[in-house]
């Protein structure tokens, strides 16, 4: 579940960042996304080869258990992102908004 929730949310980020317009530094979270679905694939790869084809056939916790990991690290990679948004700031709202405060 880990491995279909990231790369979903891979591909899904890939779509947007590449049909953006705007600068929101979106590369960054398409890259951890895409990170994150390539360690989980050595990590299905390697779980197969150990465990065979009991790999198919997952108790329903571990998946419910695999699932939330999954939803965990997306939500994760996107509060990252946004820190980094909000610290590079490409439209610099952020730097009006606390210079407009400050007055």
């Amino acid at each position: 579940m880990t491995l279909l929730i990231t790369f979903f949310a891979a591909i899904i980020t890939t779509i947007i960042w590449y049909n953006s317009k705007t600068d929101r530094k979106l590369g960054s979270l398409v890259l951890m996304y895409w990170g994150a679905s390539l360690m989980w694939l050595v990590d299905a790869v390697v779980e197969y080869i150990e465990v065979g084809a009991e790999f198919f056939t997952p108790a329903t916790e571990d998946m419910i258990n695999d699932a939330f990991l999954g939803v965990s690290v997306v939500a994760l990679g996107m509060f990252i992102w946004l820190v980094i948004l909000l610290i590079k700031d490409p439209s610099g709202k952020v730097k009006t908004m606390l210079a407009g405060t400050a007055k």
